[in-house]
């Protein structure tokens, strides 16, 4: 892939109101944090979700696995790393690991994605303009 951008981080402080009654993450905030660090591999890439929408394009979550390894817990700093898996096609698939301040792995992750046609709710390729970007 000629593009440089093969993975992204962020930090995130937890939030009081994404903890349980035991101050632990709860473990649905954890897809928000993998959208977070998504959004931001490809706001630096120049793709936009809203002008991709806007293009009559929608990019779904069509499968998502989680593996939970340490808790994180209110007020941690963690570290998001956004991994683009494969050149994309119909769909768009990354790794992510999620990481304390310590360093340690709190949770690995897999989200695949589909470009799907707003009018026609089919899947399509993805915009060549993303393409471009993965070109050998």
């Amino acid at each position: 892939m000629k593009n440089q951008l093969k993975y992204d981080e962020i930090q995130i402080r937890v939030r009081y109101g994404e903890t349980d009654q035991m101050g632990v993450v709860y473990h649905g905030n954890y897809a928000l944090y993998l959208e977070m660090g998504r959004i931001e591999w490809l706001r630096k890439l120049g793709i936009s979700y809203k002008k991709m929408e806007e293009n009559g394009i929608m990019l779904p979550v069509v499968s998502m696995s989680l593996n939970f390894k340490k808790s994180a817990c209110y007020d941690d700093l963690i570290n998001v790393k956004t991994q683009l898996k494969n050149r994309p096609t119909a769909k768009i698939e990354f790794d992510y690991e999620i990481t304390g301040e310590n360093g340690q792995i709190i949770a690995l992750a897999n989200v695949v994605l589909a470009f799907i046609d707003m009018k026609t709710n089919r899947p399509v390729r993805a915009p060549q303009y993303i393409l471009d970007l993965f070109n050998d």
